[in-house]
């Protein structure tokens, strides 16, 4: 069967690099020796075959999505479900020319770069207008039915729990937002809206898609993987030496332990799980992880130990 996937909150599991040797990982308690050896070797070969181009370095390769929130947007359940899927009213006139190169900050340097409109960077946020949702108002002023109707035909409960409403965009203004790069956590111009309803900015990356670089395609080793192996698919967060990700794994599996392989310049992360032996709806789920790290990430990037792409940050 293929694997959908499934977004379920999940807590967040820990495992220590411990003092390794140089490129490997401890073998975390339980965990068999053969399972954690076959990791090892595959992200051996992963680390060797990374060899991802100059554009790399020296070029803008962003590794996450290019609308972001800058500040905490306290949201409430209407606004973050508007914001998720793009419900915007401007109510200012939005600048039409396209304004002068912009300059990204990196820590290695700087890049100037050609932008794109204020026009062009609200039509990307903007996915049109809310749907009338059955049961709930769009105006989130009005509450809802006191008395919703009964039988079959009646909106289940969670219908009544958000209203389906835009977001107003007051102000708009040229500026730069910190994004995730490959070469680490950079200051990228941006078109920064203001919205009435969040405490947060709303920014799109002004970069123009010509000067904005495409992520290599992955080399996976050519033996495949072993069926208790699971991959990484995104990064949560990074703290200092603390590195979470989201691995894929079944719906059925257990002992769900990550693992992590640091080397010099780049590090790959994984982890082994017990297949259900009993019938399963084979949904694939995104587990939280951390993995504790000998030195911060800092540029360094993420492989996944199946097939070896680099991992971006997840959304939100």
């Amino acid at each position: 069967m293929r694997r959908t996937l499934a977004l379920l909150g999940l807590p967040l599991l820990m495992m220590s690099a411990g003092c390794a040797p140089p490129g490997g990982g401890s073998t975390p308690p339980g965990l068999a020796t053969d399972r954690h050896q076959a990791f090892e070797e595959r992200a051996a070969t992963v680390a060797e075959q990374w060899a991802p181009g100059a554009a790399w370095t020296t070029g803008y390769l962003p590794l996450q999505e290019p609308t972001l929130l800058v500040g905490d947007p306290e949201f409430t359940e209407e606004t973050k479900l508007a914001f998720n899927a793009g419900w915007y009213r401007e109510q200012v006139p939005l600048p039409p020319e396209r304004p002068g190169d912009g300059t990204i900050e990196f820590s290695d340097g700087k890049l100037r770069v050609p932008l794109i409109t204020a026009t062009e960077a609200y039509r990307q946020i903007d996915q049109g207008d809310p749907p009338p949702c059955p049961g709930r108002p769009k105006d989130p002023g009005t509450p809802p039915p006191a008395n919703p109707p009964d039988g079959p035909d009646a909106p289940v409960s969670s219908e009544f729990q958000a209203a389906c409403i835009p977001l107003t965009v007051t102000d708009v203004e040229l500026g730069h937002a910190p994004v995730h790069t490959t070469r680490g956590t950079a200051q990228v111009p941006a078109w920064l809206f203001t919205v009435e309803e969040i405490n947060a900015v709303v920014a799109r990356v002004a970069v123009a898609p010509a000067a904005t670089g495409a992520l290599p395609e992955p080399v996976a080793p050519s033996a495949p993987a072993p069926p208790d192996l699971v991959s990484g698919q995104d990064i949560v967060s990074v703290d200092g030496t603390t590195l979470t990700v989201r691995l894929g794994v079944g719906s059925c599996d257990t002992e769900v332990t990550p693992l992590v392989q640091e080397h010099d310049h780049l590090v790959v992360v994984g982890g082994t799980v017990v297949r259900s032996t009993d019938v399963c709806d084979d949904m694939l789920k995104l587990e939280p992880v951390a993995v504790t790290l000998r030195a911060p990430l800092g540029a360094r990037p993420v492989l996944d130990v199946v097939n070896g792409k680099p991992l971006r940050f997840a959304a939100g």
